[in-house]
């Protein structure tokens, strides 16, 4: 068989543990299949990752995930509201978040909006609780991330707990920086759509512009928070080629994904369970969600990187021979 089509089994010596930092993946990764994948078998790679995703520490995870989004998530909203207000003084901006925020939102957009403005306007004190719960939340949000990809590219040695600190605050002001770039980026666009159309911004043509616009940034936004994570947050150097094509796909299909739970919702009727609190429990299921999604993109990453490494040894080998 080819090595263009498959990647045979070989004898090799058994791969030595790898620091973390070095370029080169080692081709028995931690979370690699039992048997060997065919780079050309997509249904054998596809089996694979259905074997992953059952495994129980992914779903500790995601679940871990899930509930320290849910803490991280308003405080989030209040501080971009904030920050539209009170730093950039921007009313549109401010309008933006609002809509943008309900676009990530599955459900109950308007009552959580509300309640997410009311607070933008309350005391200083409150304001600098939400950011101080920010920070703190967003730290255990990535800490279970990062043992999970560790894991995924094969390293064996998680970082420190005051290394995952920096990190993590780093990667909260990452998504902070992209987010709030999104949110002035579409805001400009409205204030230039608006000297086009002279004025006339209520009609049916500018609001379907300025809604496409927005869903865009926000798809953007999406793409480029999954790229970070997949990139920066392993404890080992990571080629951005191994990752952006799949943060790309991520991103869409967790559009999708959203659009197929905001369809389930009703058939789930979260209200008949949990009563008042289904609005935080169809945000924490949809926190899981998302962290299966992600956690299943690292994989494939992770993956296809190995195979396209085993290859290219593969054919150095036989151009040497």
């Amino acid at each position: 068989m080819s090595p263009e089509s498959s990647i045979a089994p070989r004898s090799v010596a058994p791969a030595t543990v790898r620091e973390a930092g070095d370029e080169n993946i080692a081709t028995n990764l931690v979370a690699a299949p039992a048997r060997p994948v065919h780079a050309g078998g997509t249904w054998e790679q596809v089996k694979a990752l259905g074997l992953y995703m059952t495994k129980t520490e992914v779903h500790t995870y995601a679940f871990s995930v899930a509930a320290q989004v849910i803490l991280s998530l308003f405080p989030f909203i209040v501080l971009m509201l904030t920050l539209s207000q009170k730093v950039f003084h921007s009313a549109k901006m401010f309008d933006v978040v609002g809509e943008m925020m309900t676009h990530f939102l599955p459900n109950n957009q308007d009552f959580v909006m509300r309640n997410m403005r009311v607070l933008a306007y309350a005391h200083t004190k409150t304001k600098l609780v939400s950011v101080v719960m920010l920070f703190i939340t967003a730290t255990g949000v990535f800490l279970p991330l990062e043992v999970a990809l560790n894991s995924v590219w094969g390293v064996r040695k998680n970082r420190s707990y005051l290394q995952n600190q920096v990190v993590s605050i780093g990667l909260a002001v990452g998504v902070a920086a992209l987010a709030m770039s999104s949110v002035a980026l579409s805001a400009g666009q409205r204030t230039v759509m608006g000297w086009i159309f002279f004025g006339h911004t209520d009609g049916v043509v500018f609001n379907f512009i300025a809604h496409i616009f927005m869903k865009l940034c926000a798809m953007i936004a999406s793409i480029g928070l999954f790229f970070l994570i997949y990139w920066v947050l392993p404890n080992r150097k990571i080629p951005a080629r191994a990752v952006l094509p799949t943060a790309i796909i991520v991103g869409l299909l967790w559009e999708g994904a959203k659009y197929l739970y905001v369809l389930a919702l009703p058939h789930l009727d979260f209200r008949s369970v949990y009563g008042p609190f289904e609005v935080s429990v169809s945000l924490i299921m949809w926190a899981f969600i998302s962290g299966l999604l992600l956690l299943a993109g690292a994989y494939v990453s992770a993956t296809r990187q190995a195979l396209r490494e085993t290859r290219a040894d593969e054919i150095a080998e036989q151009r040497a021979s």
